[in-house]
């Protein structure tokens, strides 16, 4: 059975090394060669000392499809909100 974040044991940021990770929202731009994506409102643990993001590994595959699909697209700069992936 797969964990998720919210079922996990306390995890310290790994940056900072400084404070528990706690969970919230978060903006993640990626880039590739000249597209850009924005997207918002991504689930995440978040450091509450340095800021630094992590999110489970079945959101950062989705944002790696929504940026392929921008980029097939042809679209050079766009922001979208996080769209939950189907379980």
């Amino acid at each position: 059975m797969e964990k998720r974040f919210q079922e996990s044991q306390i995890m310290i940021c790994l940056i900072c090394r400084q404070a528990e990770l706690v969970d919230g929202l978060t903006s993640i731009a990626l880039e590739r060669g000249e597209m850009k994506l924005a997207v918002h409102h991504v689930p995440a643990r978040i450091c509450p000392n340095c800021d630094e993001a992590y999110v489970e590994e079945v959101v950062a595959v989705q944002l790696l499809q929504d940026a392929e699909e921008v980029s097939k697209a042809g679209m050079m700069e766009w922001a979208i909100e996080y769209n939950s992936p189907s379980m």
